[in-house]
């Protein structure tokens, strides 16, 4: 029986257009003047630092601090999931937050949802290729307000990469439940597919322009979701009716 929720952003919770339209934007506009304000700062320097060595290792170049800064401005452009540029996204964003200038954006199906499920007594978590600190942001920010006490964990890529079933092996791990009692909800097939290799029971959300894949189930909104969730968690009760209190595998 599923007893823990994990939950994708982009797509999932969140539209796609305010990833692009908004945040990215918003990153381009300020990266640089606060990569000067801040340049001292360790936290920029460590990044800063990282770049260079992915574009010696890659390129086979030595690059300065200031053109690190012009790298990482064209990593946004690419949607490079690089750990220094979500790293510092995150710090930019954070300004943002704090001075009113972003919201974080949420399908207006998802808070009722997730305060459904927290009620309920399932665990939910974050897995996302943005930074603990960038998910904590937009969720702590949102429009519906302070979101991050729904959550019992934040998994970004330092678990590994969303495509990988040994990031979610190690998802489960820190989770420390078995692996078909955990609900992993996204909206790419591709990692879906890495859940369930794992051992994660999967749904996806169909939401926007991505195509529902025939190996899970989908939906289009985190009501219906909550409609399947409510019907295997019914039909594991009756297993358990049926056939003494062991969990039942199938669901």
């Amino acid at each position: 029986m599923i007893q823990y929720i994990l939950t994708d952003i982009e797509g999932t919770t969140t539209s796609v257009n305010f990833v692009y339209e908004v945040l990215f934007p918003y990153f381009s506009t300020h990266f640089s003047a606060f990569a000067g304000k801040e340049f001292e700062s360790e936290a920029v320097q460590t990044q800063l630092n990282a770049t260079i060595e992915t574009v010696k290792i890659e390129q086979n170049r030595i690059i300065s601090q200031a053109e690190a800064i012009e790298q990482l401005l064209a990593w946004t452009l690419e949607d490079r999931k690089h750990p220094a540029l979500k790293a510092l996204q995150g710090l930019v964003w954070q300004e943002g937050y704090q001075n009113g200038t972003l919201k974080g954006h949420l399908y207006t199906d998802v808070p009722p949802v997730l305060e459904k499920w927290k009620k309920a007594g399932l665990q939910l978590g974050i897995y996302s290729s943005g930074s603990v600190q960038a998910q904590k942001l937009l969720f702590g920010s949102s429009e519906f307000g302070d979101l991050t006490p729904l959550f019992s964990h934040y998994f970004d890529t330092a678990v590994g990469n969303k495509r990988e079933v040994t990031s979610y092996q190690n998802i489960q791990k820190q989770i420390n439940l078995p692996a078909r009692q955990i609900l992993f909800l996204s909206d790419i097939a591709q990692e879906l597919d890495a859940a369930k290799s794992a051992g994660f029971q999967t749904i996806q959300l169909v939401r926007e322009k991505n195509t529902a894949s025939l190996k899970h189930k989908h939906v289009t909104n985190f009501t219906a979701c909550a409609r399947i969730i409510s019907g295997q968690q019914a039909h594991a009760r009756n297993q358990r009716g049926n056939h003494g209190d062991g969990d039942c595998a199938c669901c």
